[in-house]
């Protein structure tokens, strides 16, 4: 048995030692194919705004995004130079990237950083030689892809949906007309530019052709190399094929990363090692897209087209604990049930006690409005429904029955609940937690389900006495190791500590925490004053994960004292500012961040401690650390706080500090910052109350 238990021990470190800390990685979307680019061997292929190419050699497919070599994310525009060998891309903010074949990337980024008070955004590729021109919305870019620099600026004060290049003339395709301008003139003079009838091309080497003879919307490219065409498939897969003899042969087909099929991450849930995901609020196409480990699972969604209503705006989703096969989400739209993957009913105002949205009537399927949802342990589901006229709350049990729940103290109006009840979550002594995130009624409620008590927070008042003006709504909560419950709003996060829990809700004071300047003052700043604060999570060192919106992600420490990182897109491999929910996985580190513009990971150095430390479950990853490697030596399996100390076999002390919930890190340098010779290691571990733990071994060698 022991040995059983160290062999999986020891699997699960290398499981663990293949991503490491501070490690990145995204899971982008590539589910619908709008442009393919022929460069010879390479195929490359712009799908849901992400970058992915087929070899055809070897049959290789290779993904790019800001974790490995692009320096942006959404994907715009892409074309191929062929004189250049470089692979033109344009994202959604303007910056511009060039590829090449071996993978290398340069990036153009004046014309991104330039502030203009013209439109910026480029509408269109087109390549001639050397150059690219991009049709904008004030003009032409002339860029020259082999050196990598913007040649000129043809500023004519008007939209230009796309260019052409014939006989020294370049043609402007707008709204009122095609303007032409000689390149043996000064172009950058506007007045040299004029209308034009000639019978011009907008169609040139780069454009793809579009059309819907197989029923669906299909991209087609030629292959001038390989004599054959590429297109995307009715599943939004890369296929190719040769026509011979007026007949279509397929060369390769069902060509694919393997990922989610859209990029909003609105709310995520991790349920052991799955993550599910829904895309969130909004006019949305719904979809269902779970992460097991490196395979993506995408929930049918065929069965929408027999709903007699939209299938859009997915706001949540749990999993019944009693069985993993059966999933709830709530939506726009309703209440969805799945088993394995399949829908089995979908709840409307017409077969439930859902309402449809009050500010809407007619009993309209299309705003049944189901904005949170949550199983208790005996496979009972709750959930909110919003904007209703007279419900709020209802149980569906696990035998199939409806109990309304319903609370006055829940209507914002006579005839309405809250507007956007979300973020339900399970808090100790059987407390559910959720907010409302609108701005008529921003709230933290508490609900026990089983005295069916309810308590309403939407008087926020600090510490300092002053009232915090919540103008937006209460976005999320979460609830940390000590039993305070951390509340995301427009002005920071605010904390109900867990003494204050059961008073009054008139009686308590939510907490801003104070962190001082440390500059000689007795001044102090409130944490992350003013900024807006979306999502929240506590990893395993009770270290709080804040998303925001426009402001990237934070981690305070335990003691909510220090900043320990701000990550952006400018500093960091973040997909994008805006983050919209965040899940931890807590017996790894890995940390999920939910964004408008894809789903991303942050390997985090916290995990959840153990409540003992002994041999078979305290080890070090990598060991042996091997020549040239320069990153963190992580021991896991620790307690709480647990003290750390490494040693030489002689007993001189190397390295030493607190472990981050069940994990140490070290850098491999001792006490003054330089790189431990070859040799043995101890770990000594200590409780956070000087009991005495365990012992590992690490072999460095350099």
């Amino acid at each position: 048995m022991k040995t059983l238990l160290t062999n999986i021990l020891l699997l699960t470190a290398l499981s663990l030692s293949a991503q490491k800390i501070g490690q990145w990685n995204a899971y982008m979307a590539y589910g619908d194919i709008t442009d393919i680019e022929p460069t010879g061997n390479i195929v490359y292929v712009l799908s849901s705004n992400d970058l992915f190419s087929y070899n055809v050699n070897d049959m290789s497919v290779s993904t790019y995004n800001k974790m490995n070599v692009l320096n942006d994310t959404e994907i715009s525009h892409i074309a191929w130079c062929n004189s250049a060998k470089r692979l033109v891309i344009i994202y959604s903010n303007q910056n511009i990237d060039l590829l090449d074949n071996s993978g290398n990337v340069t990036n153009i980024n004046d014309y991104y950083n330039k502030s203009m008070t013209e439109d910026k955004t480029i509408n269109n590729i087109t390549i001639d030689g050397n150059h690219a021109y991009l049709s904008t919305g004030f003009g032409i870019l002339k860029v020259n892809i082999k050196d990598a620099e913007i040649s000129n600026t043809y500023n004519l004060g008007m939209n230009i949906t796309d260019c052409a290049i014939s006989n020294n003339i370049i043609y402007a395709q707008t709204a009122s007309g095609t303007y032409a301008g000689n390149t043996s003139d000064n172009l950058l003079d506007k007045n040299n530019w004029h209308i034009t009838y000639d019978p011009i091309s907008f169609n040139d080497a780069n454009d793809i052709a579009i059309s819907y003879d197989n029923g669906y919307r299909e991209h087609t490219a030629y292959d001038s190399n390989n004599k054959c065409y590429w297109s995307n498939q009715s599943d939004g897969k890369l296929q190719g094929y040769k026509i011979e003899d007026g007949n279509k042969t397929i060369i390769a087909e069902n060509i694919n990363p393997d990922g989610p099929k859209y990029n909003t991450f609105g709310f995520i849930k991790l349920v052991g090692d799955k993550l599910y995901t829904v895309n969130g609020v909004g006019e949305k196409a719904a979809c269902i897209q779970v992460k097991d480990n490196d395979e993506w699972t995408i929930y049918d969604n065929k069965f929408a087209e027999n709903l007699g209503h939209a299938y859009i705006g997915h706001y949540c989703i749990d999993v019944d604990p009693t069985d993993p096969g059966h999933v709830i989400v709530g939506g726009q739209t309703g209440l969805y049930e799945f088993k394995d993957g399949k829908n089995i009913n979908s709840f409307t105002n017409d077969n439930s006690p859902l309402k449809t949205a009050s500010t809407v009537g007619n009993n309209d399927k299309n705003y049944v409005m189901v904005t949170g949802v949550m199983f208790d342990n005996e496979g009972n589901l709750w959930c909110l429904n919003s904007v209703s006229p007279s419900t709020s709350i209802f149980e569906y049990t696990k035998d199939k029955k409806w109990i309304s729940h319903h609370k006055k103290e829940l209507m914002v109006y006579d005839d309405r609940s809250f507007e956007d009840m979300r973020n339900m979550i399970a808090g100790s002594n059987n407390l559910t937690w959720f907010v409302n995130n609108f701005y008529r009624k921003p709230a933290l409620v508490c609900y026990q389900a089983s005295t069916d008590a309810i308590v309403v927070y939407d008087n926020f008042i600090n510490e300092d006495g002053t009232t915090l003006t919540i103008n937006s709504g209460v976005r999320c909560a979460a609830e940390d190791k000590d039993r305070n419950i951390w509340v995301g709003t427009n002005v920071g996060p605010i904390v109900l500590e867990a003494e204050n829990i059961g008073k009054s809700p008139y009686e308590v004071t939510f907490n801003q925490i104070k962190v001082p300047r440390n500059d000689g003052t007795n001044y102090a700043d409130y944490l992350l004053s003013g900024v807006d604060i979306t999502a929240i999570a506590i990893d395993g060192g009770n270290r709080k994960w804040f998303g925001t919106n426009g402001n990237g992600v934070y981690l305070i420490s335990e003691d909510n004292m220090e900043q320990i990182h701000h990550f952006t897109t400018e500093n960091s491999p973040l997909l994008s500012n805006n983050i919209m929910s965040v899940a931890i996985n807590n017996d790894t580190g890995e940390i999920f961040f939910g964004t408008d513009k894809g789903l991303c990971s942050y390997m985090n150095d916290a995990t959840t401690p153990n409540e003992s430390m002994d041999k078979d479950n305290v080890y070090a990853y990598p060991n042996p650390v091997e020549p040239g490697y320069s990153g963190l030596i992580t021991v896991t399996g620790l307690s709480h706080n647990a003290d750390v100390k490494i040693v030489t076999v002689n007993g001189t002390l190397v390295a030493e500090g607190r472990s981050s919930g069940g994990t140490f890190t070290w850098d491999g340098n001792d006490l003054k910052g330089k790189r431990v010779a070859s040799g043995i290691y101890m770990v000594q571990t200590a409780t956070a109350d000087g009991s005495k733990g365990t012992v590992c071994k690490i072999a460095v060698v350099n």
